[in-house]
């Protein structure tokens, strides 16, 4: 509602309805004017009016969406089960994805962060269905022996899609859960957290009555209705509010995700590969002859299949490990021992983790750490495959930096290869004597951005693309004669190269 607004009526100060064309004087109204800077923003009705339209345009394109889908046009996440009156126990949350855009991958990563999970934190995924929505996560927790208050869950969610280059987004939200006192009545429990998730509250007592009507407005609306002791609640709704869902006292809420990544627009890599391998023709007293680069989400270690003549075989692990003996490595015997997925190194919340996931299991620092406990990786960490039979494959943590592992062997395969893990499209921190080992502080500072490998001068800040065709002898950090290969494993033949050979073979008789 305006005051009258008519050229010819100056001094007229009767209001005039939103929508209504003269004012009760009768004077006539100018049209609407567009906006300019001075009144950008507009008037409450107006940004009302402006929801209420894009909303109705969103109907006429998608008239067959589901309402949630055509309400909620914000990304964010819907928590429903959570019960506080089990205090104490098992509790369990479902996170519901809403409102994402739909340009994003098919499957996104959540990282959680809570006193209330095991562990400090928890990784779980979103995927979407075949008929394009998302299906929902449950997470579990526990509250026994917990004290009474809040408890707050951070939440980070990652978007990266391999197939396009500098497409990562990430998502974060914060979730904040109650938990009560053992004793706490459930009328306490209703009116100390149920009332405080409401957006609109009616309350009648004592023979009264409450009215709240107009609630015509786009948006949700979580409203709690209470009415005791012979009153009277009356909640009436315009007819333009869409659909309307009535149940009972439930806590369900929503939480808003906060963009905080957005796409890069760099340039494509020249050379892109998630996977290469820096070879030393030549390698210096200490240094390895491969150096296998994987720039992954997660990092599965695992047995390597090779066939006759060092064909390298299908494998579903991405570090395959061999056992090395007197006369190199042998990829049968002990090799046997080690799983096809034997461990899983992935990076959390609070840093990069290991999980074994194997069947002859694995030693931390000699001590087991039990099957699917993930354990925060630290500098020097010992990592012996298996735990039945030791000195298999054993690798050390010499460097953990912000955006990278390097694992070197100290078996007898030792001078023969290292890894270096790198998370995409993170920048590279610099590395500590507490970050990092001598043997992994003379390694070059290399990353993985716009879908290809980079390096980076620690004095100039320099970053260049690495390649087959790149100058490696003018970088900091490579010594002697060294080449760079898309493939971690050139060392070894693929079976889909050896097939390719013969089908030209075939061709060619």
């Amino acid at each position: 509602m305006k005051r009258c607004s008519s050229p010819d009526h100056p001094h007229c100060t009767a209001w005039v309805m939103p929508g209504e064309q003269a004012c009760a004087h009768g004077h006539g109204q100018p049209a609407a004017a567009a906006p300019t800077a001075a009144n950008a923003l507009g008037s409450s009705f107006d940004m009302l009016q402006t929801v209420r339209a894009r909303r109705n345009a969103l109907d006429a394109i998608r008239p067959g969406a589901p309402a949630a889908q055509r309400e909620y046009e914000r990304p964010h996440l819907h928590i429903s089960g959570f019960d506080p009156r089990a205090a104490g126990g098992r509790q369990a949350i479902r996170l519901e994805l809403r409102g994402m855009p739909d340009d994003v991958p098919g499957e996104l990563t959540m990282l959680l962060q809570s006193a209330l999970l095991p562990q400090g934190g928890g990784r779980q995924t979103f995927s979407r269905s075949l008929r394009g929505g998302w299906r929902p996560v449950v997470v579990e927790f526990s509250s026994r022996g917990r004290e009474h208050g809040q408890y707050r869950v951070d939440v980070e969610l990652h978007a990266r899609d391999p197939e396009r280059r500098g497409s990562a987004h990430t998502w974060v939200a914060t979730v904040v859960l109650m938990v009560p006192r053992l004793d706490a009545s459930l009328a306490e429990i209703h009116q100390t957290y149920l009332a405080a998730r409401k957006n609109v509250r009616i309350q009648a007592d004592d023979a009264s009555i409450a009215r709240l009507h107009g609630l015509d407005a786009a948006g949700p609306l979580d409203i709690a209705i209470d009415a005791r002791n012979a009153s009277i609640a009356q909640l009436q709704f315009g007819p333009a509010h869409g659909k309307i869902d009535m149940g009972l006292p439930t806590i369900a809420w929503d939480e808003d995700l906060i963009e905080i990544d957005l796409p890069a627009t760099r340039p494509a890599h020249p050379c892109p590969a998630s996977s290469a391998c820096l070879v030393y023709a030549e390698p210096d007293a200490g240094m390895q002859r491969h150096l296998r680069l994987l720039a992954l989400d997660e990092w599965v270690l695992g047995r390597m299949e090779a066939g006759a003549g060092g064909q390298l075989l299908e494998a579903e692990a991405d570090l395959l490990l061999c056992h090395y003996g007197q006369h190199g490595p042998e990829h049968q015997g002990l090799t046997r021992r080690i799983s096809a997925r034997h461990a899983v190194i992935r990076r959390g919340r609070q840093g990069f983790e290991i999980e074994d996931v194997s069947r002859y299991g694995l030693l931390l620092d000699g001590a087991w750490p039990g099957k699917h406990s993930p354990v925060p990786l630290r500098p020097g960490m010992r990592i012996e495959l298996s735990a039945s039979i030791k000195g298999i494959a054993v690798l050390v943590v010499t460097a953990l930096l912000p955006h990278a592992v390097v694992l070197h062997r100290v078996d007898a395969g030792g001078a023969a290869e290292c890894f270096m893990l790198l998370a995409p499209e993170t920048q590279p921190g610099p590395a500590t004597t507490a970050s990092a080992l001598p043997r992994a502080a003379v390694l070059p500072q290399l990353f993985h951005r716009d879908g290809g490998f980079w390096h980076r001068d620690p004095v100039s800040g320099a970053d260049t693309p690495l390649g087959p065709t790149a100058a490696l002898d003018r970088l900091a950090g490579f010594h002697g004669r060294v080449r760079f290969t898309a493939t971690s494993y050139p060392d070894y033949r693929s079976a889909r190269g050896a097939e390719r050979r013969a089908a030209a073979q075939l061709s060619g008789a």
